[in-house]
């Protein structure tokens, strides 16, 4: 695990952001932005200085206290505004309207304002005014659908999909994408980021392959949903699991041979009639040993062969560890800022503020 001693700033240095505090995919999409060097000022309720579990994906921020029921408290929101590049919020449609903060008076004040919006739903449709969570807008996507072992139910990827997948990092693309067009336009605009949106275009490899005749909606019987014996989980001798991504025939060679399984009189790889068979053999190979020493096994080789970590395992990971991918900030194991930069490498995590800064004294000068 890393632990930097010097800041750098990142790409972003010099983008100002405004975040309207709130919940999942906005701060993450504000975190990151901040990892990448903007400097991110969080506007919320007095009172609330993060804590508890929450308190890490608040990292890297100033944070400023508001009553956004307040006209004068409204005022120097606005006038924060006249100063950024870019707004984040996350609230159902038309609140901040309400608040006298919705896109029409922010880019009214700011013209080169990118005002980004993240929603479960999107900012229309029949469902936009309705409460969901992550499951909720994969759900209607066809995503969760397909997650799952055949003939049991459906399972949430935890909330990976909608929130952070679907969500806050297609609204980081879509904020980046509007910066790159106001050089040319001089003007802002709104980006609607809609998890719904994010998640559909995530899946967009399955969407092919159905469109193919090669990925049916029934459950655990496709290629990347466990239907293959290739491409899944086995338990080791030790009640913990080796995941295998033997797709390609020379990795599958591979396997079979860190397996010391004879290919010959095998049903062939990809037949679904013989994935049962392959299968129950992999599975009663794999028990026969612990998972470090499967681990072990297949170092080196290109079986597409891994053990499954913990969280916990994956701190003292030696690969994760050689890149510095996870790092302590405010005594917190989290991630590194990603992705990296060459000539403009991303600056260390700040811990969030334990205190508010005056509204009055951000970007003063």
């Amino acid at each position: 695990m890393s632990t930097p001693s010097t800041a750098v700033k990142g790409p972003l240095a010099g983008i100002r952001v405004i975040e309207l505090a709130g919940i999942g995919p906005g701060p993450h999409a504000a975190l990151l932005l901040a990892d990448l060097g903007a400097d991110v000022v969080r506007i919320q309720r007095a009172g609330q200085i993060p804590g508890g579990f929450d308190r890490p994906q608040q990292r890297g921020r100033t944070i400023v206290e508001a009553n956004l029921k307040d006209p004068a408290d409204i005022a120097k929101v606005l006038g924060l505004i006249e100063k950024a590049d870019v707004l984040i919020e996350g609230f159902r449609p038309g609140v901040t309207e309400r608040m006298g903060l919705g896109p029409d008076e922010a880019l009214a004040r700011n013209p080169r304002l990118i005002y980004g919006r993240m929603t479960g739903w999107g900012q229309e449709g029949p469902l936009a005014d309705r409460a969901g969570h992550d499951i909720n807008y994969i759900s209607i996507t066809g995503v969760l659908h397909a997650i799952g072992r055949k003939g049991e139910r459906p399972v949430p990827p935890l909330n990976m999909v909608g929130d952070f997948g679907g969500g806050s990092m297609f609204l980081v693309f879509g904020l980046l994408a509007a910066l790159v067009e106001r050089q040319s336009s001089g003007k802002g605009q709104v980006v609607d980021a809609a998890m719904v949106d994010g998640a559909l275009a995530l899946s967009h490899m399955i969407w092919g392959m159905r469109g193919y005749g090669a990925w049916s909606d029934e459950r655990g019987v496709n290629l990347l949903d466990t239907g293959m014996s290739f491409y899944d989980t086995y338990e080791t001798a030790d009640g913990k699991y080796m995941a295998v991504g033997s797709i390609e025939p020379q990795f599958y060679a591979q396997l079979l041979a860190g397996l010391d399984i004879n290919p010959e009189g095998l049903p062939y790889q990809l037949d679904p009639a013989g994935q049962e068979t392959l299968k129950k053999l992999f599975t009663e190979r794999f028990l026969t040993k612990t998972r470090d020493e499967w681990a072990e096994i297949f170092v080196g080789t290109d079986a597409c062969v891994s053990p499954v970590l913990t969280f916990e395992e994956a701190t003292r990971n030696e690969h994760i560890a050689a890149r510095g991918s996870l790092i302590e900030v405010d005594n917190i194991t989290q991630h590194a800022p990603a992705p990296r930069f060459s000539r403009t490498p991303n600056g260390i995590p700040t811990p969030p503020p334990s205190e508010a800064t005056p509204i009055e004294s951000v970007w003063a000068n």
